[in-house]
């Protein structure tokens, strides 16, 4: 009982935090919230809990880049392991597989803060194997883990319209979902740790072979003399419709790629979802070309771009032909 009031006042005071509204409420939000990794989603994710009222303490390699988010009121420790030790659920979003372990699980890593009570939620996309061997290091301190890495990109992320695909101990789901509520438009258990990761997997290895042949159509169309900004109406308006299309085909006809998205950790997810396929045996073609695709893009220096300047790739293998 004492749980859903929590949630309830949570969510009362996050709608009114969306709304722009006073946010004072009679209510003191108990936990104490720990954040490890503010690069592009982080940042807004870790801002999100501070204007909602919660008691939030961050972590970043760079410290600078924590300075905005204390400023805002939030504390400062100088290792993952002391966020953990001083708080009761902390989250983890980090760029990629090796970072999300090391800061998990190496030397002033978060399990080492860890202990019977306390929760860590990973927040960073990895693979099922990665997110395991996490899930393993926290739960030998008699701590709970949960796996919950979110679909959605930077505007989602500031806009707390995320949706995270969670998995793992579903008490600790309970705990943390007034904080994912505060963060995301909605939320999915998905049982065992692994689930999570191969979903947010799946979900992504769909989305970077979408804005492939997206990228293909528009080189084609300008190819053959059509105007790409109609081409973009068009796509726009028909049974392919999809928001990213509209939402990023006005910049890329422009040749402008301002990062959401940055398209090395577009190839990095497609790479771990062509190796979950691999594991079972499934065919991807498609996605395998994909990533091809991607992985020209990374070599013509575009990595920190949004991943939608993969459509640089085609321009390079079209400049070479003629």
């Amino acid at each position: 009982e004492a749980l859903e009031i929590e949630r309830v006042h949570m969510a009362i005071r996050m709608k009114k935090v969306r709304e722009g509204k006073d946010c004072i409420i009679p209510y003191e939000i108990p936990a104490r919230v720990g954040f490890l990794g503010l690069g592009i989603m982080g940042s807004p994710m870790a801002q999100n809990l501070i204007k909602a009222g919660c008691d939030v303490t961050v972590w970043n390699r760079t410290k600078s880049k924590c300075d905005p988010l204390i400023s805002l009121g939030a504390k400062y420790k100088s290792s993952p392991e002391e966020v953990a030790a001083s708080c009761d659920v902390t989250f983890a979003m980090l760029a990629d597989p090796q970072s999300a372990v090391d800061v998990a699980c190496g030397e002033h890593g978060a399990a080492n803060g860890m202990s019977p009570g306390k929760g860590y939620v990973d927040v960073s996309t990895v693979d099922g194997a990665t997110s395991k061997m996490i899930n393993g290091h926290i739960k030998a301190t008699g701590a709970l883990f949960l796996e919950a890495p979110v679909s959605g990109s930077k505007k989602p992320a500031e806009d707390g319209q995320l949706i995270f695909l969670t998995a793992g101990d579903s008490s600790l789901y309970n705990t943390a979902a007034p904080f994912l509520d505060i963060m995301g438009k909605s939320k999915f258990y998905l049982g065992d740790v692994g689930n999570g990761a191969a979903m947010k997997l799946v979900v992504n290895m769909i989305m970077g072979s979408m804005m492939a042949s997206f990228s293909e159509g528009l080189i084609l169309g300008e190819k053959v003399g059509l105007d790409p900004g109609v081409l973009v109406e068009v796509v726009s308006q028909g049974a392919i419709s999809a928001p990213m299309f509209s939402m990023k085909g006005p910049s890329m006809v422009q040749s402008l790629y301002p990062t959401a998205f940055p398209l090395k950790h577009q190839q990095k997810d497609l790479r771990l979802a062509l190796g979950l396929a691999e594991s079972v045996s499934q065919p991807t073609p498609i996605a395998a070309a994909a990533n091809e695709l991607y992985k020209v893009a990374k070599s013509c220096g575009l990595s920190d771009q949004d991943f939608s300047a993969v459509i640089e790739a085609l321009k390079v293998k079209l400049q070479h032909q003629t």
